[in-house]
C-alpha cells in the first residue's frame, strides 16, 4: 500500500483538522479556514469535510495539503510522519522544513490564546485595582493603580468579549492588533512586573 493509502486508512479527517488547528465542535462544524466564516460552515466528517459557504472538499490529505499549502504527496508524507506511520524513504531536509510549517489556523489560535490570556489577566487586576483603589473623599489622591484602572478597563473588557464572542473576523483583527509593535510583549511584562511587586508586598506583611 502506498504513502496515500496508508494515510486514508489510518487517519481520519477530523483527527487531522483538530491536530492542525481547526475546532471541530461535537456536531462536526467548525469555522471554515479557508474563508472568512463569521458561522461555523465547515463540516468535517471521519472521512472527508466540505464548507457550505465556500463550497471547499476533500479528504484528509486534500485539507492538510489546503492547510499548508503542500502538494497532495507532500500533504500525505506530512501526515505519515506527524501521526507516526512508517515511511520507507524519511523526507530531505527542504521537505521536512515545509512540512514543518504549522498551518495557518495553528498559527492565529496560538497567538489568540495568548492575547487573550494576557488581556484576560490585566482585565481582572483592573477590575480588582478600580475597586480597591477607588477615592474615598473627594479630597483623597487618585492613586495610579485606580487612575489606570479607569482609563484602560473599558477597552480590554471590549477586547476580551470579542475574543470571546467575536466572530473568526473579529478575533483576528484583535489578536493581530494586540501582536503589532511589541504590545502583547510590554503587556505581559507590566504583568510580569505587578506580580513581582505584589509578591514582594506580600512577603513583607507576613
Amino acid at each position: 500500500m502506498n504513502v496515500f493509502g496508508r494515510v486514508k486508512t489510518s487517519i481520519n479527517t477530523r483527527e487531522a483538522a483538530e491536530r492542525y488547528g481547526v475546532e471541530v465542535n461535537r456536531h462536526g462544524k467548525a469555522l471554515c479556514p479557508f474563508h472568512n466564516d463569521r458561522n461555523p460552515s465547515l463540516f468535517v466528517d471521519d472521512d472527508h469535510y466540505h464548507c457550505y459557504a465556500c463550497g471547499e472538499h476533500g479528504d484528509v490529505i486534500d485539507l492538510t495539503a489546503k492547510l499548508f499549502g503542500l502538494k497532495l504527496y507532500e500533504a500525505a508524507q506530512k501526515l505519515a510522519y506527524d501521526f507516526g506511520i512508517t515511511q520507507d524513504k524519511p523526507p530531505d531536509k527542504a521537505m521536512q522544513e515545509k512540512q514543518n510549517r504549522k498551518s495557518e489556523a495553528q498559527r492565529l489560535r496560538e497567538n489568540e490564546k495568548l492575547c487573550f490570556s494576557a488581556l484576560l489577566e490585566y482585565m481582572k487586576l483592573l477590575q480588582e485595582w478600580k475597586r480597591l483603589y477607588v477615592p474615598r473623599t473627594p479630597e483623597d489622591k487618585h492613586d495610579d493603580r485606580f487612575v489606570e484602572a479607569c482609563h484602560n478597563l473599558d477597552y480590554v473588557e471590549y477586547l476580551v468579549d470579542l475574543l470571546i464572542m467575536g466572530d473568526s473576523y473579529e478575533r483576528k483583527e484583535v489578536t493581530e492588533m494586540v501582536m503589532t509593535d511589541s504590545k502583547l510583549q510590554k503587556l505581559q511584562k507590566h504583568l510580569k512586573k505587578v506580580r513581582k511587586e505584589e509578591k514582594h508586598i506580600g512577603e513583607q506583611e507576613l
